[in-house]
């Protein structure tokens, strides 16, 4: 297997398969692949199978069936485009050591990479803390590729080290990190300074990658010229109701 990241504003993946070799994605990412490649539907993946596997998915953001791509009768090829401006890049998962997402930011991975919700607060707080609070796991064993948008901004935290970032800012962060809700201070902040009621702490050690752009900022800023589209950006925003509602009535709004 050989994967390359080709363009810079809107990157696309390609990944190059031998004879049985594959790779698994969530929807609605796929840009194009040779004839020979065979998709398939799966609930799970890294051995995981089964309807609860795939509900999972659902609350972190992701797909109830993954697609698998698979190379038949000799070398193929697929290949992945980005959503937004930005970038994609792998990140290398071993056992004991998982990842956490934004809810879209998985791309791709290899068959023993497991991809499941990662709620590290309340549910309450999932609820509504906003985008940025539901996550994506990922786990297992192999390479997975992950899509960030705008600029990309990384911190090797060392232990107790914080950052506070807006929730929609957190692109990855290694399980190591501490993750954890915590409001705006000030009365007049809250009501007043216009960035919400919540704040993400991560408090280290451990690696994280923050995003410039992401994408219930950009709906927002999209808004006003938009009309009356700002239904679906409402449901973008709304952290485990919104992720669910928003794949029930279109996520990728």
């Amino acid at each position: 297997m050989n994967a390359e990241v080709k363009g810079t504003t809107l990157p696309t993946l390609q990944v190059s398969l031998d004879p049985g070799e594959a790779v698994v994605s969530t929807h609605g990412d796929l840009a194009w692949m040779t004839a020979n490649m065979q998709m398939s539907q799966t609930t799970g993946a890294g051995g995981q199978k089964g309807f609860m596997a795939g509900l999972k998915r659902v609350v972190g953001g992701g797909g109830l069936f993954l697609t698998r791509y698979e190379a038949q009768g000799g070398p193929g090829q697929v290949t992945f485009a980005a959503k937004l401006p930005g970038r994609i890049f792998p990140i290398e998962i071993t056992p004991g050591n998982s990842f956490m997402v934004h809810r879209h930011g998985w791309l791709c991975g290899t068959t023993g990479v497991i991809p499941s919700v990662g709620l590290q607060q309340s549910f309450r707080g999932g609820i509504w803390g906003g985008e940025g609070f539901v996550l994506e796991k990922l786990e297992g064993t192999g390479t997975t590729w992950v899509e960030l948008s705008g600029e990309i901004t990384t911190y090797d935290l060392v232990a107790g080290q914080t950052i506070l970032a807006h929730p929609g800012h957190v692109g990855v962060f290694e399980q190591s990190v501490s993750f954890q809700i915590t409001r705006v201070p000030g009365i007049a902040n809250k009501l007043f300074g216009g960035d919400g009621y919540h704040l993400v702490a991560l408090t280290g050690p451990g690696k994280i990658w923050l995003q410039s752009m992401p994408i219930v900022m950009l709906a927002r800023a999209l808004e006003p010229y938009l009309g009356g589209a700002s239904g679906g950006a409402d449901l973008a925003a709304g952290g485990v109701a919104g992720g669910v509602l928003g794949d029930i009535l279109g996520r990728n709004v």
